[in-house]
């Protein structure tokens, strides 16, 4: 593991620091760290930041209350920006917002029909897998790897949500029920079970 010392940090000792939400990845802000705020946030698992506007460490949700508890901290090939994954306790933009980015500059439009109907795309785009394998596709391993590997990770990931069901705040929950869908999506393609099957079955315990 690389020690502190070892980031490269500016001529004014800061390092840019993206945080993302650890659930489902989202961006949430960025800010600048100095070494000590980075040794604190390593020691209290908050994030801590320095303000250039300010000149002084502040610790993000000391006032609003919305603190970010951090679970992985990462930084470049360059060694000069880190990547921080958090659960934040409320939102990160000074605005209210969920996240400081907010206002969008361009959206692709397959993005938005993508999002309307996410569970279909994935299938489809699981079952697109099976039939191309696409070169380091995580997929494309548990295909090829088997039904007891598939079966396998069904197991783990039902277990992951039990465990984060206990925690109090959902977005973790959201996060393993995800992962468990993903993989009961692969399931049902390894199986050639059709959404449309499965459609079908729900409509019979519709009026249960």
């Amino acid at each position: 593991m690389k020690r502190i010392e070892q980031l490269k940090f500016n001529d004014a000792g800061l390092v840019p620091a993206i945080i993302q939400d650890y659930s489902n990845k989202e961006v949430l802000m960025m800010a600048y760290m100095n070494q000590e705020s980075l040794e604190k946030t390593l020691e209290t698992k908050k994030t801590w930041f320095f303000s250039r506007s300010r000149n002084k460490l502040w610790n993000k949700g000391e006032t609003s209350g919305n603190y970010q508890s951090v679970k992985r901290i990462r930084y470049d090939c360059d060694m000069d920006t880190l990547l921080i994954e958090v659960i934040p306790a409320g939102n990160a933009c000074h605005t209210g917002k969920k996240s400081c980015f907010y206002q969008e500059l361009f959206r692709d439009e397959e993005e938005a029909v993508v999002k309307k109907d996410i569970i279909k795309h994935l299938d489809q785009r699981i079952r697109e897998r099976k039939a191309k394998t696409k070169e380091g596709s995580y997929t494309n391993y548990l295909f090829e790897k088997g039904i007891d590997k598939i079966l396998k990770k069904i197991a783990e990931e039902s277990g992951e949500v039990i465990i984060s069901a206990k925690n109090p705040d959902k977005r973790e929950c959201i996060y393993e029920i995800s992962d468990l869908i993903y993989h009961t999506l692969v399931l049902m393609a390894e199986k050639n079970i059709t959404i449309d099957e499965l459609h079908e079955e729900l409509l019979n315990r519709y009026n249960k």
